[in-house]
């Protein structure tokens, strides 16, 4: 059953050096403020996964909490690079990085994959893609009922699932919605979850159980962090702060202004900084 905790326990009990970890969101409700907790308690070694690696994973791979990357797309969506990826892929800085690439129908199945307790994922895809060369996990299978050649990835199951939802109630069930891609199978395919939440309600308003996504009996730890997705958005609450994307190209681009606005805005904040940014940003129009 899902335990309520404070961000910093949360992270604490469930994160560890060497874990594998999905901090996942697609746009809207990407976990920033736990991914920025993970950096201020120091993990390291961590092989992290996702559809969509942006500014966090940046941020993470920067500080050297990453060992590995499986993924699918990385960018700052709408900018252009990630370049503390790139710097720490071609360079070794701050270490040398590994990467697993895949396409977003690969990921989406593997996670599937794992919810389910499979092995692999099984699915169409692949066909004349480049991605086989590099990728010694990409294999192909014949169809035992039609002889069909399909592709096959292995299953992600990560140790620890991180997502960002709109709300829990008081007894740990978890409402998300909204653009969503894959925090419900991520959290089911893990071993542990950690779920920041902009707020704890007695009930969802009058919404049938059926709409709960996350059953409490499927997380196992909430932490309630207002704004802890920003500067993405969640829905009803805050919008996206696209200066905040264009801001970091600009820090990202050197080693030392990337370490100076880490030092300030990462490692002596707390999560109480995210309320107050997305205050300001509200003010803002």
């Amino acid at each position: 059953m899902a335990k309520f905790q404070s961000l910093a326990d949360a992270v604490a009990d469930n994160l560890k050096d060497g874990d594998s970890v999905a901090f996942e969101g697609f746009t809207h409700l990407i976990p920033h403020a736990a991914a920025h907790e993970t950096i201020r308690q120091g993990r390291k070694d961590l092989t992290v996964m996702r559809m969509t690696p942006d500014m966090i994973y940046d941020q993470l791979i920067g500080m050297g909490c990453v060992k590995k990357m499986i993924f699918s797309f990385a960018g700052n969506p709408g900018v252009g690079l990630l370049r503390r990826f790139r710097d720490a892929l071609e360079n070794g800085w701050p270490h040398q990085l590994e990467i697993e690439e895949h396409s977003h129908a690969a990921m989406a199945n593997a996670y599937e994959a794992g919810a389910a307790g499979l092995p692999c994922a099984i699915f169409r895809g692949y066909r004349g893609a480049e991605l086989t060369r590099v990728n010694p996990n990409i294999k192909y299978i014949n169809c035992p009922f039609t002889g069909e050649e399909l592709a096959a990835v292995p299953a992600l199951r990560p140790d620890v699932a991180v997502i960002h939802a709109l709300k829990a109630n008081r007894k740990g069930d978890v409402f998300l919605e909204g653009i969503t891609g894959v925090q419900k199978e991520a959290v089911l395919a893990s071993k542990r979850s950690i779920v920041t939440v902009e707020e704890i309600v007695d009930d969802f308003d009058g919404i049938s159980p059926n709409a709960t996504v996350l059953p409490s009996w499927t997380v196992t730890s909430i932490a309630v962090v207002p704004g802890g997705a920003h500067p993405s958005y969640t829905q009803g609450y805050y919008g996206r702060d696209n200066g905040a994307y264009i801001e970091w190209d600009k820090v990202a681009t050197e080693r030392d202004t990337f370490t100076a606005w880490m030092s300030e805005h990462v490692l002596n904040q707390t999560p109480d900084v995210f309320a107050s940014r997305v205050a300001h940003l509200k003010t803002q129009g």
